[in-house]
């Protein structure tokens, strides 16, 4: 399933799909798939440091010829890929910071209603603007590319603020700078992922679907960011540790400087606007069945609801992301709070983190080369996954089977998430699908961040906390279930709607086709 398909005369593209993207055989100086190469012709024998090199510039081969396959450097997917892995990078930075200094240098010191009340601060502005951020983005005519290195350019203003008001003897921060600084940095690069998700479709490379082009965005986030990222954040934090200094914290400002540039450098046409429909979550029509609309937009007012399997799509993913949201943040709170050593901290946050980063390399990896012929039902099958295994864990309380769930929740986070876009793609005229994507990651942000609220706040026996979480996933997965089958528990937001719902005014109700 490609956006359009691959021209290779040379020819432009009349009514190709991505109608915002210059014709690519026009742009000098791109590099096309195979057109990269290395030579050592002349090269006699080599010296050790000879060798490195070109073993070095094999790899940097490499790395360019799967960056730039595809046409990609020519529509600009090259170009975002790079912002991408710097903010996968920060965010391991960050999680390298966490470990060490953060949460438990200053949780020593601080109860758990505090640390709470900190975050709980924190969340609660994101909370309320989450949902104004795809309306926002849908308004924003020139400054999206300056939105991506802001949110860079306040992680970077917010580690500043931790590396000055850190305490070399003790190793740790004043808890009203730590908490708000860690969490603001976690809502920032959230952010991100939002205004990502909204430039997308705009650099789709010709012969590639948007749910590959997501795919591979998260395949070199994970590799090239949160792997290589993680391992020199680490190493640094290490040889900075000698000196007392926090050095994860400066590789956050190095990422997140370069991220900045790096977002400047997207190719200008992600900016351009005219034409787009924006989508609304809303339905008042009809909800009987109808094929897939085709006619042109109606004003410069018109919207574009979301249809039932989209819909049941999004209720899914929300369900599993406040999973993913918990998991981030609740095993810290259970490992510290049980007065264990180190090790035994280490032990806990080692088994969870691992089973979380390699389910979701396995999720992406199968992702990518699984047929998403019926998304929403792979949607509701991956939260019915995560739900029965938030299940087992309250029962048993097992660490191991909590280690359990975090793989299978990782793993059915990233199928779920490639079968939204797959919705997304086949459900939605083409000049909606920027604004869906902003919107639908809003929405998935926000799921997020109620999830790691609630491991804040909720106690720390695992049975409990896991008690909680299923109770609200429960409730998610009935309305997942509910709107695959066309009905809603919420009025106007569930699957009571046709899977393809023709544009419609602002103020009226949906128009659909015979």
């Amino acid at each position: 399933m490609a956006n359009y398909p691959s021209n290779p005369s040379g020819q432009s593209r009349p009514g190709s799909a991505n109608r915002w993207l210059p014709p690519i055989e026009e742009r000098p100086g791109a590099t096309g798939r195979g057109e990269y190469r290395t030579s050592f012709d002349g090269v006699g024998q080599k010296t050790r440091a000879g060798r490195g090199r070109e073993v070095g510039s094999k790899m940097y081969g490499l790395f360019q010829k799967a960056a730039t396959a595809d046409g990609a450097d020519k529509s600009g997917l090259t170009a975002l890929t790079y912002p991408v892995m710097a903010n996968f990078a920060a965010d391991a930075a960050m999680a390298v910071a966490l470990a060490n200094t953060l949460f438990f240098a200053a949780a020593s010191g601080e109860s758990k209603s505090k640390v709470a009340l900190y975050l709980v601060i924190t969340i609660a502005p994101f909370a309320v603007i989450a949902p104004l951020i795809g309306p926002a983005l849908d308004r924003v005519q020139h400054g999206r590319r300056v939105a991506l290195a802001t949110s860079f350019a306040g992680r970077t203003a917010l580690a500043l603020l931790l590396i000055a008001n850190f305490d070399s003897n003790t190793g740790s921060y004043p808890p009203w700078i730590l908490y708000p600084c860690a969490l603001g940095m976690m809502v920032l690069s959230k952010s991100f992922s939002v205004l990502r998700s909204a430039m997308t479709p705009r650099v789709l490379p010709p012969s590639i679907d948007l749910v590959r082009v997501n795919s591979r965005l998260t395949m070199f986030g994970l590799l090239g960011g949160t792997i290589l990222g993680g391992a020199v954040a680490a190493g640094v934090e290490y040889l900075f540790g000698l000196l007392h200094l926090p050095g994860a914290l400066y590789v956050i400002v190095a990422v997140t400087v370069i991220g900045a540039a790096l977002s400047m450098r997207i190719p200008k046409w992600v900016e351009v606007t005219e034409g787009e429909v924006p989508t609304t979550l809303t339905y008042h029509g009809p909800t009987e069945h109808f094929r897939r609309p085709s006619g042109p937009s109606l004003t410069h007012k018109t919207r574009q609801p979301l249809g039932r399997n989209i819909i049941t799509s999004l209720w899914g993913n929300c369900t599993i992301k406040v999973m993913v949201g918990f998991l981030f943040l609740y095993p810290a709170f259970v490992a510290k709070s049980h007065d264990a050593s180190g090790w035994e901290q280490l032990r806990i946050l080692g088994l969870i983190g691992a089973a979380a980063g390699v389910g979701n390399f396995i999720g992406n990896f199968t992702a990518a080369r699984m047929q998403l012929g019926n998304p929403s039902r792979l949607v509701v099958r991956a939260a019915t996954a995560v739900t029965v295994m938030a299940l087992a864990t309250a029962v048993s309380g097992n660490l191991y089977v909590a280690a359990l769930a975090t793989l299978i929740t990782s793993g059915a986070s990233a199928v779920a998430k490639a079968s939204l876009d797959a919705s997304l793609q086949d459900d939605l005229p083409e000049e909606s699908r920027a604004s869906a994507f902003g919107r639908s990651e809003s929405l998935l942000q926000l799921a997020w961040v109620a999830g790691g609220a609630m491991g804040v706040l909720i106690y720390t026996d695992l049975w409990v906390g896991f008690t909680g979480i299923t109770a609200v996933l429960i409730l998610g997965l009935a309305q997942t279930l509910v709107s695959n089958s066309g009905d809603s528990l919420i009025p106007g937001f569930g699957g009571n709607r046709p899977v393809f719902a023709q544009q419609e005014s602002r103020g009226t109700a949906s128009a659909v086709l015979e």
